[in-house]
């Protein structure tokens, strides 16, 4: 830890140093993250080398494939992504341009349960004449929508093997029930599940079919909210994002023997639509994933 003199001013941290430390922690490699922020991978470790040596603390663990954040580099992770987005906000209120007009955003309905009120509220306050058309479906049909033109962006879940949008979020699945419930102890498992093509549903049938498991898809739902109610009257269980589950749901306890079920991204498509209207709430989307 760096010790300050008596009476020293406090040292600034350079938004350009903390923008190449979220590109190493975010890509796992000084030559990606080179390439992100246009600089060479020497200038970048350059940059990082002064960084811990202003805080005094080691943020990466240099290995021999990839660039490993500590824990001292984790905490100054999130200060990271709040100061660059803060930056971003207080430029935007004296460079951004009077926009007016409509953009359409399409997302699927945790996003849009989750994550769609703090973009819309910050976007609406330094955009006031922009009109946001929102269209809550299925990840496939709106896909489909970005490809006809008739979305600008959409936010659409992936398990990985989509790679034509940005990867803006990704989130560990759990196996969820009710609080107390039984409908975990049942076979064969109750599953309470969105309909084909939802990425959740995919990976928990290949992980209970992999593990030889026994199961029936007891109800079927394409919100959120219809899995829930299955779970809530303790009728089945379900595969949700760990950020979803709030009481009376809980996670499913690991000596039930459920099988694991990874990760799924939240990925950022755009359309054939370009212009300054899209291209503002593109970044408001991205800068609110950057804060969670």
């Amino acid at each position: 830890m760096t010790d300050l003199a008596k009476g020293a001013a406090m040292p600034l941290l350079e938004l350009d140093v903390l923008r190449s430390f979220i590109a190493i922690a975010e890509t796992g490699s000084f030559t990606r993250a080179a390439t992100q922020v246009h600089r060479t991978p020497s200038a970048i470790s350059m940059q990082i080398k002064r960084l811990e040596e202003l805080l005094g603390y080691q943020l990466l663990l240099r290995a021999p494939r990839r660039a490993l954040v500590t824990t001292e580099g984790e905490a100054l992770l999130g200060f990271a992504r709040r100061m660059l987005n803060l930056n971003e906000q207080a430029l935007s209120q004296f460079y951004h341009p009077e926009l007016t007009g409509r953009v359409r955003l399409g997302t699927s309905d945790d996003v849009g349960t989750r994550i769609l009120p703090a973009v819309l509220s910050s976007f609406a306050r330094t955009y006031p004449g922009v009109q946001v058309d929102v269209v809550v479906g299925r990840s496939v049909d709106m896909l489909e929508q970005v490809t006809r033109s008739e979305l600008d962006l959409a936010l659409i879940t992936s398990g990985g093997h989509s790679a034509s949008g940005n990867v803006v979020y990704t989130e560990q699945l759990v196996w969820a029930e009710c609080g107390g419930g039984l409908a975990v102890t049942r076979r064969p498992l109750p599953l309470s599940l969105a309909g084909s093509g939802c990425v959740w549903r995919e990976a928990a049938l290949a992980a209970l079919d992999r593990a030889n498991m026994a199961y029936r898809i007891a109800y079927v739902s394409e919100h959120c909210t219809g899995q829930q109610a299955a779970m809530l009257a303790d009728l089945a269980v379900a595969p949700f994002p760990r950020g979803l589950i709030k009481k009376p749901l809980k996670i499913v306890d690991d000596e039930t023997g459920l099988p694991p079920l990874g990760s799924y991204q939240i990925l950022l498509e755009r359309g054939s639509s370009s212009g300054p209207l899209v291209d503002a709430l593109q970044r408001f989307i991205c800068q609110t994933f950057d804060t969670l």
